[in-house]
């Protein structure tokens, strides 16, 4: 049977960004960046972007375009005779399973704000009001395993419409929406007052607010973050690499997608700082960002429904856009490994990742005495550092070593593989770097996660 490919090329780095554009993007960038010296941390950060995440971003891509499936079935077809690359492709399985066990519940969060704000919950709350519309949310474990379980539904019903007419036509589509409403969403704070000491504070470099931080710890957060931000080492883009056309080399379509995601991270600073100094709120990171801070902002100002309602649909876009890339990832590994029918793989998806989804919810509840990291940790704090602090550096590491040591595929092929088509084309001297101190640096950062 041919293997679906994208019907665009604007389809697939759309549909890749989403991949990348996440949750993190919006409750962890913008306050590192303001935490860090602004425009010192970015600068930092858009260096490791292209230092660390897109050269990786090749690899994973190169794996897939020229392997024709999902990371076990690549490892298949490219790995040297008799190894065991391919063990790997199970380890991608895991934890795409385990990052939608906790991702699915927050994306869930973010659909029940959508319509708490279109109804107009929020309006004229107090703070402690509003703090206790999401503490009243995490309490209750049947309206979240609701908000939960639609956005599995939709994502699966996404997935099951095949490549094109399902995630390249909603992605597409999603994505355009999503860089719209992000425009709006800035411009609105660009008009507030106060607007501009936000703004200044965001991304004007400050080196004595970096040197108080420390310079090593600056470099250390933009170069976790710049290796995060894009889903690496699970096989969540390497998936979209095996759909992709062979007409331009791997360097330059990774760094458009990460000039997107990077865009969508810095706007959302531009939305969040003005709207929070123009109201006197200091920007937290996490989920109190999303769920009490920007919710406090929008109940005390004009129009403040409207722009709730605007911002969480956002939010909807940018963490859906995500699941349904993941969960395509998902769908292939099962297809591939055994042989099974798109409906027979989505229906198997769909009840594992909504029975296995049911813990992270009950971890703020019913089973809130269940605390796997230590006092007041719940248990989708233990499935985020299981993926963000062990699965993504180590896959991303295996990845890089298969790429250019002579046990795995080898660099001569991954460099043959990232050079084809038009565009940008990576040297061949980028060698000594790749083999030898990219792979350090991804293991200071699994250490240091550690």
């Amino acid at each position: 049977m041919k293997r679906e490919s994208f019907a665009s090329r604007i389809g697939f780095l759309l549909v890749s960004a989403g991949c990348a554009i996440g949750i993190g993007n919006v409750w962890r960038f913008p306050t590192v960046t303001g935490q860090y010296g602004g425009g010192v941390f970015v600068l930092f950060y858009l260096l490791f972007l292209v230092l660390m995440g897109a050269p990786v971003l090749t690899m994973e891509l190169a794996v897939g375009r020229a392997g024709h499936g999902s990371a076990g079935t690549a490892y298949r077809a490219l790995e040297p005779k008799g190894s065991k690359w391919h063990l790997h492709g199970w380890a991608c399985l895991i934890g795409c399973c385990v990052l939608m066990m906790y991702y699915t519940t927050v994306s869930g969060w973010m659909l029940a704000y959508f319509f708490r704000f279109a109804k107009g919950t929020f309006t004229g709350l107090a703070a402690d009001a509003v703090s206790g519309v999401y503490a009243d949310l995490l309490a209750d474990p049947f309206e979240q395993i609701v908000w939960m379980a639609i956005t599995v539904l939709l994502g699966f019903f996404v997935c099951s419409r095949g490549l094109q007419n399902g995630i390249e036509r909603i992605g597409k589509w999603m994505m355009g929406a999503l860089f719209v409403l992000i425009l709006v969403l800035a411009v609105h704070s660009f008009v507030l007052p106060g607007a501009g000491e936000g703004l200044a504070f965001y991304l004007l470099p400050d080196w004595n607010r970096a040197a108080e931080m420390g310079i090593g710890n600056v470099i250390v957060a933009a170069m976790n973050q710049a290796f995060f931000t894009l889903s690496l080492g699970v096989g969540a883009m390497e998936i979209f690499g095996s759909y992709m056309s062979r007409d331009y080399t791997l360097a330059g379509e990774s760094l458009h997608i990460c000039a997107l995601d990077t865009c969508v991270a810095i706007c959302s600073g531009l939305i969040i700082f003005p709207a929070c100094f123009s109201y006197g709120v200091s920007p937290d990171a996490g989920p109190k960002l999303i769920f009490i801070t920007l919710p406090n902002v929008f109940a005390n100002m004009t129009g403040g429904r409207l722009w709730g309602t605007l911002f969480f649909v956002f939010m909807t876009f940018a963490s859906f856009s995500t699941i349904i890339a993941v969960f395509q990832n998902i769908l292939a590994c099962l297809q591939e490994s055994f042989g099974w029918s798109l409906k027979r793989a989505c229906a198997v998806g769909t009840v594992f990742i909504l029975l296995a989804s049911v813990p992270c919810i009950l971890g703020f509840n019913l089973w809130s005495s269940v605390q796997p990291m230590g006092p007041g940790s719940t248990v989708l704090d233990a499935e985020d550092f299981l993926v963000s602090n062990l699965l993504l550096p180590i896959g991303s590491l295996i990845y890089l070593l298969f790429c250019v040591t002579r046990w795995g595929w080898g660099f001569d092929n991954y460099l043959t593989e990232a050079n084809t088509g038009k565009g940008l084309r990576l040297p061949r001297w980028f060698k000594p770097y790749f083999s030898v101190v990219l792979p350090l640096l991804i293991v200071f950062i699994l250490v240091q996660g550690l």
